[in-house]
């Protein structure tokens, strides 16, 4: 983009002063994985993607079937085996008995938290009552001194799933929240590893969570289960990897694409956020499949920044009504000529992000 750089026009605007960008174009390019190209990597997923849906078969109980689809998600591996999930919900949300989730008193309160909480984030209609038999005569919630500190922890993470008016859900989380806030320090914690669960679901819980962002720890918490499935292990790990290669190849392009629009350049004032934004993406639609998606709902966060500082921090108010009737009109003479450099710029640069071979 042949252009003068805006600051060496004469007159001053005001700047915000941003932090220059900290991703290098360089180290950007230089992102490479052995998983995006090796074909034995991806005949291996696909295998343990078969043995995988072999365990949905052998989850006869209904809790066990529960734990699967939990872990499936909290590892990031639902997306490969959304038929068998919903057909495993749709067999679970049609029984018309659920008193018998668990054969084992204290963990009935667990296995009816991951009943609730699993059926309600897939979008069954599921009523906070069941939760009716764990209270009092007053309407409190009362665990049994049996219960363990994983069935605290389920419905702390159910009661953020609650809807206007379902009180029920509104006591549960003042107590569950008040018992895991005593439990962090305490030795009755029957694990480090449940000490750690505590801690992370009291920092944020899991409905308020990137599920992509906090693959990791999830996948760290689950190498130290005791009932962890070394196949379901597996597979996590080569699809992490597999993921991590798509992303690093789709922001080389995008840092591509930021530098040859050489709008930053040339506009100096604005933010220069392409990875920060890519994140933001990558946080919506993390799947390989979603690459155009991912690719393209950057761009426009990209642009965002862009023309959000040209209109809270550059622009004067004739060059912001310039540039406006020219949006509106898809027009670039609507930009007239008392309009700096860098209006008509973002302009031009719009102009040619709408092409088709934008990228």
């Amino acid at each position: 983009m042949n252009s003068e750089v805006c600051n060496m026009i004469p007159d001053q605007r005001q700047s915000a002063h941003y932090k220059p960008n900290i991703w290098k174009f360089d180290f950007l390019q230089s992102l490479n994985s052995k998983y995006e190209e090796e074909e034995y990597y991806k005949s291996r997923a696909e295998k343990l993607k078969e043995d995988v849906k072999q365990l949905f078969v052998e989850a006869f109980e209904v809790l066990s079937k529960l734990e699967l689809i939990d872990s499936l998600m909290k590892v990031c591996l639902s997306n490969l085996f959304e038929e068998e999930i919903r057909e495993a919900l749709d067999t679970i949300a049609s029984m018309k008995n659920i008193e018998n989730l668990c054969g084992v008193e204290e963990d009935l309160l667990y296995a009816t938290a991951l009943y609730f909480r699993l059926l309600r984030q897939h979008g069954y209609e599921i009523s906070p009552d069941i939760f009716s038999g764990f209270m009092d005569e007053k309407g409190r919630f009362s665990t049994s001194k049996h219960t363990k500190i994983k069935g605290v922890i389920e419905l702390y993470e159910a009661s953020h799933l609650g809807l206007e008016g379902e009180n029920i859900l509104v006591k549960a989380k003042a107590l569950t929240t008040k018992t895991l806030k005593c439990s962090v320090p305490s030795s009755a914690l029957d694990s480090n590893l449940i000490t750690k669960t505590v801690s992370h679901v009291l920092e944020l819980s899991a409905h308020r969570r990137l599920y992509w962002f906090d693959v990791k720890w999830h996948i760290n918490m689950y190498e130290n289960d005791r009932d962890m499935n070394q196949i379901l292990f597996e597979l996590a790990i080569l699809n992490f990897n597999m993921v991590q290669a798509t992303l690093q190849n789709d922001l080389r392009e995008i840092s591509r694409w930021w530098r040859n629009l050489g709008l930053i350049e040339n506009l100096n004032f604005t933010r220069d956020r392409p990875v920060e934004s890519f994140m933001c993406a990558v946080g919506l639609a993390f799947q390989p499949k979603l690459s155009n998606f991912r690719k393209w709902l950057t761009k426009v966060i990209a642009f965002i920044l862009v023309i959000d500082d040209i209109y809270d921090n550059y622009g004067s108010l004739e060059e912001l009504q310039d540039f406006t009737n020219a949006v509106d009109r898809w027009d670039s003479k609507e930009i007239h000529e008392h309009s700096r450099n860098c209006i008509k710029l973002c302009f031009q640069a719009l102009l040619r992000y709408d092409k088709p071979n934008c990228s």
